[in-house]
């Protein structure tokens, strides 16, 4: 999962570029990139770290233009690599920079494919180049010098063609504009907006309204499907559907766990989603234990606070915080390796013994993928005292690899993939383990809304692209494995170790 942000204004953008940057720092960790354009004139600034620790006042000054991209990324395969840190830029034709957010489930074939007609050599193993290239080698076809909005939207038409997957991208045609496009089924979102400054009109896309609010752009729409949007550089947006096989089939995991609560995607808050599933499970747990004998409802900080809160609340118990997260700790769900994940959660957490001690305690959390952050956490709550550790999952199980931009393990690292949910409570030490049911989920999120599919392919096993296949499972197993990924860190580390020799 991947944050994305594009603005023309009037003034220079590389500190309204950082600062919707650190409103999109949950979206990704790992690495942080801004690219400004001044003229005909590129300025690229990018790393792996936060985005406070990748640029400095030096950088920051060196980012000159009015109109520029940035981007914040966590690693969906491979390890973190800084070469693989957005955005991206190829020169031909015209100067492109691009960012994106999601994965293409036809990359590899897209990259034999570039290679082989158009000699287009990639230096990463990131999808976002593959895109990129294809981008650029829709345009290359024109044969044009200068292009307009229209020639872009015909590229991004043909590139809808051609790619398969989930992608949000945000791109700049040096001293043009910034592109934006959305795939034909909406998986990953991408929202716009507007402020007028003195001079005349300025424009914003970023992967969540709160970025725009936060730098007083007001939110226009989220662009649609298959949808192209255009600023050019005197701030002026056009539109065009670039799909006539468009259906919007949001990822739905957006709102149990990646996006912020103060959002608003597809016409949805994700702060009354959240509310609502807290409802629908305390829902269930009334049938399945009328007589429970919970104590205390205990949160587990942040993404799954307010469906703990309404679900205590809908059960009538106390409601209390007795985790207290270190907010100098990264998110662990988006860490790039296991082992950095297992060591994180004893430094992220600690308990207040006092809303433990002699209790009952109902644990509520998002969702639970591997299991090994939920392991702990019980036992944490078992070390404070608690009688009894039960474990709600405001999401349903994950028995699924989510193949559209979430790192979320292979199936054999999921911990709900072949068990049901009394042995996934087994498993991680809960003396009750209950899950959100999935037509609840869906109803959360979707009543009020005119959304008639999510994509639910974690939970489900559905994938809304439809070519998602045996095959596909264990190419991604080659890649997002953690046995794969140290491989491939070792590898990296004996190279480096031979450089250095040499």
């Amino acid at each position: 999962m991947c944050g994305i942000v594009g603005i023309v204004a009037r003034n220079p953008v590389n500190q309204p570029i950082y600062d919707a940057l650190t409103v999109l720092q949950h979206r990704g960790q790992d690495a942080a990139g801004i690219v400004t354009c001044e003229g005909n004139r590129l300025s690229l600034r990018k790393d792996n770290g936060l985005v406070k620790d990748v640029f400095r006042t030096r950088h920051m000054r060196d980012l000159t233009g009015n109109m520029g991209i940035g981007h914040v990324r966590y690693p969906t395969a491979g390890t973190s690599n800084s070469e693989e840190a957005q955005p991206f830029y190829v020169n031909s034709p015209y100067g492109i920079t691009l960012a994106h957010n999601g994965n293409l489930t036809n990359a590899a074939e897209l990259k034999n494919e570039l290679y082989q007609t158009g000699l287009r050599h990639m230096n990463t193993d990131s999808d976002s180049e593959v895109l990129l290239n294809i981008l650029a080698d829709e345009l290359l076809r024109l044969g044009k010098q200068r292009v307009n909005h229209e020639d872009l939207f015909d590229a991004v038409a043909r590139l809808h063609r051609r790619c398969r997957g989930a992608y949000a991208v945000v791109a700049m045609i040096t001293g043009f504009g910034i592109l934006a496009f959305r795939d034909p089924h909406g998986i990953r979102p991408v929202v716009f907006g507007v402020r007028e400054d003195e001079a005349g009109p300025e424009a914003m896309v970023a992967s969540e309204s709160v970025a725009l609010s936060a730098l007083g752009f007001d939110l226009v729409r989220d662009l649609e499907p298959g949808e192209a949007l255009f600023i050019n550089t005197d701030g002026h947006i056009h539109t065009r559907q670039c799909t006539s096989k468009s259906i919007l089939s949001p990822c739905i995991f957006e709102h149990v766990y990646f996006a912020r609560p103060d959002s608003i995607i597809d016409g949805i808050s994700v702060y009354h989603a959240r509310l609502a599933m807290g409802e629908k499970l305390a829902a269930k747990i009334k049938r399945l234990r009328p007589d429970h004998d919970i104590d205390v409802v205990i949160p587990v900080p942040d993404s799954s606070r307010y469906a703990a809160l309404s679900l205590a609340h809908a059960l009538d118990v106390p409601y209390r915080e007795g985790l207290i997260k270190n907010r100098y700790i990264g998110r662990t769900f988006i860490m790039p390796d296991q082992p950095k994940r297992k060591k994180s959660v004893r430094q992220k957490l600690n308990p207040i013994e006092m809303e433990f001690r002699g209790k009952n305690v109902m644990l509520v959390d998002d969702s639970v993928v591997r299991g090994t952050t939920s392991e702990q956490i019980i036992q944490m709550a078992r070390d404070a005292g608690a009688r009894k550790v039960y474990f709600a999952s405001a999401a349903p199980p994950v028995r699924f690899p989510n193949v559209y931009g979430i790192d979320m393990a292979t199936r054999g690292e999921l911990v709900a993939h072949g068990r049901d949910p009394d042995q996934v409570g087994q498993a991680i030490g809960a003396d009750w383990m209950v899950y959100q049911d999935l037509d609840d989920l869906l109803a959360a999120v979707g009543d009020g809304s005119d959304i008639s599919r999510f994509d639910d392919s974690c939970f489900s096993g559905n994938y809304v692209t439809e070519d998602v296949d045996e095959a596909y499972f264990l190419h991604l197993e080659e890649l997002r494995s953690d046995v794969a990924k140290a491989e491939r860190q070792a590898r990296k580390g004996e190279v480096m170790f031979l450089n250095n020799r040499g």
